[in-house]
């Protein structure tokens, strides 16, 4: 058989070792397969939060009592900042709609004696949700601090602190929350490993697009088709050659920003890890080659690339839960390798999982792989024949 044909693996060798050398040639993409797993990987680790923090507060308090200022100083860093005060709402109306405030607290007259009635009020809080994420999360910390010194103003008239220490006796719940995998709720740790994910999937398809269009733009394939190499001796050292790329710069990635900047935990198999992305990559690689194969310069090719990128990226569940996306969408997932390829990772890095519990996720990168590889194989085929 041709795998133990000593002439067919040199052939393989070297033709593995030009496509390197083809891109050790190209400096510009060189360039930029470095700054994306270096400077891009290390921007998102750092720079992107799901934490609220430093929401600008306007304070609008028509009260001036001791209970509207003890709980207008529950607002503090690093979650909000205080933006300055306004006499009435409508001032803080404004500076909502000019973009210098996210919420307006606003405290109606009279809310201190009605505490000290005991008698039930409120207090308004106007919320930007421009950026709907970071509304939410104003208005869940909101609700908190208010809800909480409610609740100590109503237990105080009992005679009862909610903090264990009561003067009668009263039911409580003590509520002891913990909090798995990332314990310090560390954003850096779930968008690093995100983006390296992210970084590993464009490459997959757009370094073995690149060899193969390159090829046909510079009139060289011609030449291959005509010299004694099969499809396959064609095909596959471009894949070989790229998936050696993308591991060192996965590599890179991991050891050279992650761990050591952002102590991002490997509670796993680094092999497993590898041995998963080595799959991966190689059913992405068939995906390039097919793109290759479709388009006839860089230009297309990139676009195809992007096109075909954008909805494995929504379909992977990493941004959106997949409980929180219609019935047709998460059915799409199950055809993205992306969403097995994080689940996994995550699975790997963060929690320690093998290969007993991850099967699923090698399975089905594994079952997209086959069925790429052989339509890959047949279009290359039919358009050099």
């Amino acid at each position: 058989m041709f795998f133990l044909n000593r002439v067919w693996w040199r052939r393989l060798q070297a033709m593995t070792w030009k496509e390197l050398l083809q891109l050790l040639r190209d400096p510009v993409l060189l360039v930029f397969v470095l700054y994306a797993f270096t400077a891009d990987i290390y921007n998102a680790a750092s720079g992107v939060s799901f934490q609220l923090n430093n929401a600008a507060l306007v304070l609008a308090d028509s009260d001036r009592s001791a209970a509207s200022r003890e709980m207008v100083g529950r607002f503090m860093p690093p979650e909000f900042r205080w933006a300055g005060a306004v006499s009435h709402a409508q001032q803080g109306q404004q500076l909502l709609d000019d973009g210098k405030a996210m919420a307006v607290l606003d405290i109606a007259p009279g809310f201190g004696a009605a505490l000290a009635r005991g008698e039930q009020t409120s207090v308004q809080l106007q919320i930007d949700a421009s950026n709907s994420v970071q509304g939410f999360l104003a208005s869940v910390d909101a609700t908190q601090i208010v809800a909480r010194y409610g609740l100590e103003q109503a237990a105080g008239r009992f005679g009862v602190s909610i903090d264990g220490d009561a003067g009668i006796a009263a039911p409580m719940i003590n509520n002891h929350a913990r909090v798995w995998f990332n314990p310090n709720q560390n954003d850096a740790w779930f968008m690093g490993i995100s983006e390296l994910l992210n970084v590993v999937t464009l490459f997959s398809m757009l370094l073995p697009a690149a060899a193969m269009v390159r090829e046909k733009e510079r009139g060289t394939i011609e030449q291959l088709l005509v010299s004694p190499l099969s499809p396959m001796q064609i095909m596959l050292p471009k894949i070989l050659a790229m998936v050696a790329v993308i591991l060192g710069g996965t590599a890179l990635g991991l050891f050279g920003i992650l761990v050591p900047v952002f102590s991002v935990p490997v509670a796993g198999s680094l092999l497993l890890f590898f041995v998963l992305s080595t799959v991966y990559i190689s059913t992405l690689a068939g995906i390039g080659i097919l793109i290759a194969t479709v388009t006839r310069n860089m230009a297309q090719a990139g676009m195809m690339v992007i096109l075909i990128l954008a909805p494995m990226m929504f379909l992977s569940g990493a941004w959106t839960p997949p409980e929180a996306m219609p019935a047709v969408m998460r059915w799409g997932m199950y055809v993205s390798p992306l969403y097995y390829y994080i689940n996994a990772s995550y699975g790997i890095l963060m929690k320690g999982a093998d290969i007993r519990i991850l099967w699923t996720m090698f399975a089905g990168i594994i079952g997209i792989g086959v069925i790429v590889s052989s339509v890959t194989m047949l279009r290359f085929k039919k358009q050099f024949a």
